[in-house]
């Protein structure tokens, strides 16, 4: 992955206390890492990073929209996403660090000889967990769907009770 000092935060310099951190997400951060279901993203995270002796709490704010397939029909639509993560990094002894990363996913750990928190993968993964399972257009003001007109209709007229021929072999392998 291609180093970029635009999500270091250098703590050593950092007084205790609460210290807010804003960062404009678009697609060019997702070139970096495995790339998503989605595009045209236009996200903003606020971290808010509260700092006390050997631990960190950071609270992430995510709010803006992204463009994906809907399941239902196929054609790209604007899905709004707003979430909030909270996560905890403590400091701990260097040679304890690579046993502890694996134990609890809302505990970080980072060596003492560390000056500097990495936040870019954790934004990758906190915008990942806030895209909904299901990809949907949302319903207009009276209730009805913003799907593709045309694929509804064709799928409104599918009669489950009409036999299928591609499941008959399939009802013949349990006789």
């Amino acid at each position: 992955m291609k180093h970029s000092r635009e999500y270091e935060i250098a703590f050593v310099g950092l007084k205790p206390g609460h210290h807010v951190f804003n960062y404009t997400i678009n697609d060019k951060f997702f070139e970096h890492f495995e790339k998503p279901e989605f595009n045209n993203t236009s996200i903003e995270v606020k971290l808010t990073l509260d700092k006390k002796q050997g631990i960190f709490l950071l609270h992430f704010d995510i709010n803006g929209v992204i463009t994906l397939p809907c399941d239902r029909c196929g054609d790209d639509f604007q899905m709004p996403l707003w979430d909030e993560f909270d996560l905890v990094v403590k400091q701990i002894d260097d040679e304890l660090v690579a046993q502890k990363n694996d134990e609890d996913a809302e505990v970080a750990y980072i060596g003492r000889s560390e000056s500097l928190l990495r936040v870019d993968t954790w934004i990758y993964e906190f915008i990942v967990l806030s895209v909904p399972m299901q990809h949907i257009h949302p319903d207009d003001e009276e209730g009805n769907s913003t799907c593709n007109p045309l694929v509804l209709k064709y799928l409104n007229n599918q009669n489950p009770d009409q036999p299928n021929g591609l499941w008959d072999d399939l009802k013949n392998i349990t006789n």
